[in-house]
């Protein structure tokens, strides 16, 4: 018998992927996984319609991915947080969230304005259409230049001329160390987000990771699309010396990606391990 396979990363239009929640476990389940995590960014907004859609033999981890930043350098540097299986009424989780997800919206608005001043004709009303009540993000505003027939792909856009630098500008996010105790306290599990992203120019110092156990940190997401080989393995032997759980996923967005769901999996052992950490406030829903 085959080990099952497990993708706990991705994101579906309730922040910036391009399939909605019900079309994300659809895809999944055509994709041949057993078990998929919703993780928008920064909400919570996908799970009911996720569930609601659950194809039979498909479970399905609800998370989110948060957006954090760690003020322990100059400048702070933007990090994000998987968290699964909490409890999306805990009040100071929420609350923090629920800041985020506007921020994100602010600094969208703020962008568009500084687009439109150099005389880029993109229409902020548009875009909020666009994500048609999903968490704002700079994927809608790199929509937006493509229809403008200003660049002709996700990832032209976040190039240094255009949303990766000179039209990039900083959000509020949550300290890690406080997302961290967020997650824990509303009963959920933390994984740190590709760490070693070193072609996103990301890396997460080994210090901190190290701190960020000592703190509640449950595991690290190795196998990712962003992670060289190397830096797969030098996450897993971090893992191992400090007794974190190890996953892999796809990160999966939709047309603003090319990897494709399924594309890096989770060990069984490791998913078992998440389960059952959770505080069984949100269960993994079956199909």
């Amino acid at each position: 018998m085959s080990a099952a396979r497990i993708d706990l990363h991705a994101h579906s239009t309730a922040s910036d992927g391009t399939l909605s929640p019900a079309e994300l476990v659809r895809a999944a389940a055509g994709a041949g996984l057993d078990v998929v995590a919703i993780t928008d960014h920064d909400s919570t907004a996908g799970w009911a319609d996720a569930v609601a859609a659950l194809p039979p033999g498909l479970s399905l981890v609800r998370g989110a991915e948060i957006s954090c930043r760690w003020y322990g350098v100059e400048p702070a540097i933007p990090l994000h947080l998987l968290a699964y299986l909490f409890d999306p009424a805990e009040p100071e989780l929420a609350a923090e969230l629920a800041r985020v997800r506007l921020a994100r919206e602010v600094r969208g608005e703020q962008i568009v304005r500084l687009l439109q001043a150099d005389g880029i004709a993109v229409s902020w009303s548009e875009i909020l259409a666009g994500a048609a009540g999903g968490t704002v993000g700079r994927p809608h505003i790199a929509q937006a230049l493509i229809r403008a027939g200003l660049v002709a792909t996700t990832t032209e856009a976040f190039g240094p001329q255009w949303l990766g630098e000179r039209y990039r500008l900083p959000k509020d996010d949550i300290d890690v160390f406080r997302a961290v105790a967020l997650v824990r306290a509303a009963g959920g599990v933390p994984v740190f987000a590709h760490p070693r992203a070193s072609r996103r120019g990301r890396i997460v110092p080994d210090e901190l990771i190290v701190e960020l156990a000592a703190a509640g940190l449950a595991g690290l997401e190795a196998d990712h699309e962003d992670h060289s080989p190397a830096e797969r393995a030098h996450v897993r032997a971090l893992a191992a010396d400090l007794d974190l759980l190890v996953t892999g996923s796809s990160d999966f967005h939709g047309t603003h990606k090319t990897v494709r769901l399924g594309a890096h999996t989770t060990d069984p052992e490791a998913y078992e391990r998440i389960v059952a950490a959770a505080g069984g406030v949100t269960p993994v829903a079956s199909g």
